[in-house]
């Protein structure tokens, strides 16, 4: 994306799923959200207007409108006609040309604009926005997100009917995740997760390929419940399935983010951090989109930590997406500190955020500490920050500490 970092886009949508209100209505739900989601991403993705129709008996009626529409939308359409069938078949759409036979305007539905569709929800109640795009719109950063509000607006409206399962979810997730590292020779590990509800987004995991090498990754699913513990069912299996010592990560990771993008039983987006870890200290690693591991090494100050970002972007939100390898190496006594957003995110009363700073230094100060005694003191930490209330997002640490 040219102008808008797919991270920081990828964050912002993710704040505005996190704050919707799962008990209202569909239709509030989705009203509410046309507002929001237009105030936050209008000046990021050229947005004009914001329309929105539900399915009915006779076609889609307008139900919302936000932003500058003129002249005045149609009131309804039929299922049928050429554009909304595009949008209904492909589940976004952008009509980049407003004059071209297949666009909303020549068909009587939208005023004379670039436009961008999206569909949500199951027939017979489906609903399916269109945003107006102003000069300067930018289609990967358009595509990405739509696809992504698809995918999370689509959860949403299935979470209720799913909120009876969510006790063997629980019960499901929790066989399916590891709760210890396995032991690695030359090498002190130590993980936890700590789950904002009673199912969680976030996930480690571990795969002992022979004595010379692990696997080790560490994710975080858009929001938490049921919905993101489903994603993280999908994602650690697949790990699990596609992931062979001699097979190329970056292929198995453009191959789980197709299956991830056809799901359309989770909130289908994921950050997640993998790495191959060799006993002579070298890593390969690929980063989809995760907060960038932190790598102390042991001579040096603070300023001597390297963050593992090669990859690329999130899993999920769009069909095709290459992905990259990268290198790393930890000396003996060097530290590979990994966590989720639920840590740096941790807020105090005023709002304030415990954030990386923090993190950096508390690792610094007590990085001769073993791996297990420095997850316990960010944990600490971390909880000391929040002043006793709630965690607000799931929070995971996963700690690898490369033996003298």
């Amino acid at each position: 994306m040219p102008y808008l970092e797919p991270k920081l886009l990828y964050r912002r949508l993710d704040k505005l799923f996190g704050a919707l209100d799962s008990e209202m209505p569909p239709r509030r739900l989705l009203e509410s959200f046309l507002e929001d989601a237009f105030q936050t991403l209008r000046a990021d993705l050229r947005l004009q207007a914001g329309l929105l129709y539900g399915e009915g008996r006779d076609g889609f009626a307008l139900m919302r409108t936000v932003g500058r529409v003129e002249p005045p939308a149609a009131d309804g359409f039929d299922a049928q006609s050429r554009p909304v069938a595009l949008v209904l078949q492909h589940g976004v759409y952008i009509f980049a040309d407003p004059d071209a036979d297949d666009a909303p305007t020549r068909f009587g539905i939208l005023p004379r604009r670039p436009t961008a569709g999206v569909v949500v929800g199951r027939r017979p109640k489906r609903y399916v926005l269109f945003f107006l795009l102003a000069d300067g719109w930018v289609r990967e950063e358009l595509d990405f997100a739509l696809n992504t509000v698809r995918a999370a607006l689509g959860s949403r409206l299935m979470e209720e009917r799913a909120l009876g399962s969510l006790e063997q979810a629980a019960e499901i997730q929790q066989s399916l995740l590891v709760e210890e590292p396995p032991s690695f020779a030359g090498f002190d590990l130590a993980a936890r997760s700590r789950p904002a509800e009673e199912v969680g987004g976030d996930f480690f995991d571990f795969a002992v390929f022979d004595e010379d090498m692990l696997g080790l990754s560490i994710g975080d699913a858009s929001g938490h419940g049921l919905p993101a513990a489903l994603l993280v069912r999908d994602v650690v299996t697949g790990l699990r399935m596609g992931l062979e010592r001699e097979l190329k990560i970056a292929y198995v990771f453009q191959k789980l983010n197709r299956v991830i993008h056809h799901s359309t039983l989770s909130s289908r987006f994921v950050s997640v951090f993998y790495a191959e870890l060799e006993r002579n200290g070298n890593v390969i690693y690929v980063n989809a989109g995760h907060q960038p591991p932190l790598l102390f090494h042991s001579k040096g100050g603070k300023a001597n930590v390297l963050e593992l970002t090669t990859g690329g972007t999130v899993i999920g939100p769009l069909p095709e997406v290459r992905f990259h390898r990268g290198m790393a190496y930890l000396q003996p006594d060097d530290l590979l500190v990994m966590c989720t957003d639920g840590i740096l995110e941790r807020r105090a009363p005023d709002g304030t955020f415990f954030g990386e700073d923090r993190l950096r230094e508390l690792v610094c100060e007590r990085r001769r500490e073993s791996a297990s005694e420095i997850l316990e003191a960010i944990f600490a930490a971390a909880e000391a920050h929040g002043r006793g209330r709630a965690w607000e997002d799931d929070a995971t640490v996963v700690i690898v500490r490369r033996k003298s």
